[in-house]
Order: C-alpha cells, then sequence, then structure tokens
C-alpha cells in the first residue's frame, strides 16, 4: 500500500492513518546504563522488580512508646495501667533490651520496634512518672495490637513490580528508585535526530535582519520540541533552495543520525524542495498529504528503518506537525506506552467560526471555571502566525464543519507540554 505512492499524487490521508504508517515503520533503539543521577527524564528499558519489602523492619508510625499491647487490657481512667521504660530507641538504631510484660521502650518516628512489641502508643496519651530511680509510664486506655506500627512490606512487597519498561523517569521514580538501592538503570538510548531548515530567504538568529529575509526560528523551535519529546538535537546549517544540495544533506543526515526532521521546502510551489526530493528512489513515502490544518502538506518517508519527517515551513504548521507526528515516533523508539498527546474533553469557550474541510488544530489555551475545563482558541491561529504558540497549552480539535462551531460545543482537546490544569 504504501510502496504505490512513491512517486504518485498528493493523495490526502487522516491524521490517524498517517500516526500508524509511522508507527509501522519504529522500531526500539538501543541502550545504556546510567547513574541514577542523570536518569531524569529518561525512559526505561527494563521492569524493575522490588529487591526487598518496604518498609523491610517494622517502623514506628510515630514518636511514643513502643509496649505489649496485652498489657493495656482493662485499662480506663480510673484504673490506668504502668509501664516501666527501660530502652530509647532513636531512628536509625536497634533496640537493645528485649521487652517483657511491664516494659515499655521509649522510640522515635520510624524507628525499628521491638520484636516483641506490637503497639506504639503516642506521648500525648501517656503521663511519665520519675519514681524510685525508675521511670513508668501510665496508660488510661486500651491499645489494639499494631497500633501505630508500619509492618514489613506496607508500602511494597518483594518481588512487586515498582516501575515498568517505557516509563518516563521523573521524580517519582527517582525516589522510588534510590529507596530500593537502585543506583543504576537501564534505559533507551536517546535518538538523534537532525534538524535542518530549507529556504534562500532564511537568516541564522544571530544574524542582522535584511528586507525580504526571516531568522531560522522554526529550526530552535523544534528542536525544543524534540528535547521535550526525550530526542537529542542536532541543528544542521539550513540549505538554500537547491534539490541536489537537500538531497546530498539528506543522504548525509541519514548515515550520521536515528531521524531527520526538516522544516520548509514541502509545499507544490517551483522551490519546494522537499516536496520533490521525497520522490526520489531512495526514499519511500509515507504520506505527502494530511486531511488536518495546519500542516496538510506534512510528509513522512522512510530509507531503511529510520524516518525523515518534511514538515512546513510555516511556523504553526511546523509546530503542530511536530507535535502529531514527531513527538510520538521519538516515545516509540524509547518504549513508551502512551506516545500521544494526551486527550480530554472540554468546552469551547468563545465560538470558532472557521469553516474546515479538514480537521483543525487549533491553538489554545486552558481554563478551569465553575467545575468545567473550558478551551479558549488562540485569537490568531494562522498557519504562517507564530506568536501565539508561547501562549498555548492545548491543540482544540474541531472536525471538518461546514457552520461556525458555537460557544458552549464539548470538543476533544489535546495537552501540550506543559498543560498545568489536570
Amino acid at each position: 500500500m504504501i510502496d504505490n505512492l512513491s512517486k504518485g499524487p498528493r493523495n490526502a490521508i487522516s491524521v490517524k492513518e498517517a500516526q500508524q504508517r509511522i508507527l509501522s515503520q519504529l522500531h526500539l533503539g538501543g541502550n545504556e546504563r546510567i547513574d541514577l543521577s542523570e536518569a531524569r527524564g529518561r525512559y526505561l528499558a527494563e521492569t524493575i522488580l522490588a529487591p526487598h519489602p518496604y518498609p523491610h523492619f517494622r517502623r514506628a508510625g510515630m514518636d511514643g512508646f513502643a509496649i505489649i499491647s496485652q498489657d493495656t487490657c482493662g485499662a480506663q481512667t480510673d484504673q490506668p495501667v504502668w509501664l516501666e521504660i527501660v530502652d530509647e530507641i532513636p531512628a536509625g538504631a536497634l533496640p537493645s533490651i528485649s521487652l517483657e510484660s511491664g516494659l515499655a521502650s521509649r522510640i522515635m518516628t520510624g524507628a525499628k520496634v521491638p520484636d516483641e512489641a506490637d503497639a506504639v502508643v503516642m506521648f500525648e496519651m501517656t503521663e511519665q512518672i520519675e519514681q524510685g530511680g525508675r521511670t513508668t509510664i501510665q496508660i488510661k486506655r486500651e491499645i489494639e495490637p499494631g497500633k501505630n506500627i508500619t509492618p514489613i512490606g506496607f508500602e511494597i512487597k518483594q518481588d512487586d513490580l515498582l516501575i515498568k519498561e517505557g516509563t518516563r523517569i521523573s521524580s517519582g521514580e527517582i525516589s522510588v528508585l534510590a529507596t530500593f538501592g537502585i543506583h543504576q538503570v537501564l534505559v533507551y538510548k536517546k535518538p538523534v535526530v537532525a534538524i535542518f531548515s530549507t529556504g534562500s530567504e532564511l537568516l541564522d538568529i544571530d544574524e542582522a535582519l535584511q528586507d525580504g529575509k526571516i531568522r531560522n526560528s522554526n529550526a530552535y523551535m523544534l528542536a525544543c520540541q524534540i528535547r521535550d519529546a526525550g530526542g537529542e538535537v542536532i541543528i544542521l546549517d539550513a540549505i538554500p533552495d537547491d534539490l541536489q544540495i537537500a538531497k546530498a544533506r539528506v543522504t548525509e543526515a541519514f548515515e550520521l543520525y536515528d531521524m531527520v526532521v526538516t522544516t520548509g521546502g514541502v509545499s507544490v510551489g517551483d522551490f519546494d524542495i522537499m516536496a520533490d526530493l521525497v520522490q526520489g528512489e531512495e526514499l519511500t513515502l509515507l504520506f505527502n498529504k494530511v486531511t488536518m490544518r495546519p500542516g496538510s502538506v506534512t510528509t513522512a518517508a522512510v530509507r531503511g528503518r529510520k524516518l525523515l519527517f518534511a514538515l512546513s515551513g510555516n511556523p504553526g504548521a511546523c509546530f503542530v506537525g511536530c507535535e502529531m507526528f514527531v513527538r510520538p515516533a521519538i516515545g516509540v523508539m524509547q518504549g513508551k506506552d502512551h506516545p500521544f498527546l494526551k486527550e480530554i474533553t472540554g468546552i469551547l469557550a468563545t465560538d470558532f467560526n472557521k469553516i474546515n474541510n479538514f480537521t483543525r488544530f487549533v491553538r489554545g489555551h486552558l481554563a478551569y471555571e465553575e467545575g468545567q475545563v473550558l478551551v479558549y482558541p488562540a485569537s490568531l491561529d494562522e498557519s504562517s502566525v507564530m506568536v501565539t504558540i508561547k501562549d498555548s497549552d492545548c491543540l482544540i480539535v474541531i472536525p471538518p464543519v461546514s457552520q461556525a462551531v458555537p460557544k458552549g460545543q464539548k470538543v476533544q482537546v489535546l495537552l501540550l507540554d506543559g498543560s498545568g490544569i489536570l
């Protein structure tokens, strides 16, 4: 099915079909073992089971006295029981005296409970008295067995699942791994992604502005998106509108890197060289048109086991194309279970008046108001508009419609990195 597209016209396919064609070409990358201190943001390449229960000893749940609960049977306000304090156990220390009936050990939160004790009574429930060289505590109520003691394996039992393969490691995972002394982890290598822009109109970002030219901002935007997705980035020099130069540069990039992402040159004009390049025999075209706006001319091809994504030169379309196709590809290469943008349902906060024959992915922002998730479309959402990208934390999905979508309509919403509402 894919091969017969290699030299054909632009046949538009759905976003889901385009994503599936990409997924069919992907494979897991290699892996490496790294120190836990370097593991933030990486994807685990192994499933980790608990090497021991946690906690691995019975610990006190609060400051108080470790006791044998049977000693408190019948205790009440007018008939208290008295226990002698014979030991003090701070956190990190071990009991030094075996408890017997009538004895108690002062104990701190987190400390190991004596083997003979089966309860901890909090300080506030006791009255301490010094008498005849002995220190005793008075208890005026019965204490049930297990009170204020965290048992062995309360949180995790030995061989329980700690973290499954493909999990992105963040602070919670770091805490768990460190707790179990797992100081090195096997992670998937980050795919190295080459980025270059095409267009004779492009300036480097440190060049002075020139009439008729624009700075190459897309490459830096893509680099940030790809790093957020877990990839390593190599920004290559922009290339002019020259098919042979582009062909040589793409060929070289395929030899050196795991993935190639370009921006610009994918329309149908005389100088849109990427549209011509992907028709060559060296590449197998996956698709060259998607029923989406912005970014309908987003193109993908494969050479061997490596993908080329040719994204629009318009910043809005470039941004959306990267989120919809490049980001999930990078995730899958690192074993990520759910590589696509998280989806929720929101309520359109304003009318959306554009008529669409393709599904539109509208930049917008979320707000939580009166118990509802509202979504506000960006005021400027044209493909060529750059400035509203920074103000957007979601993409609002507007299906093909023949009339305006009214305020209050429920819509599908894709959450971008940094969406902090949920």
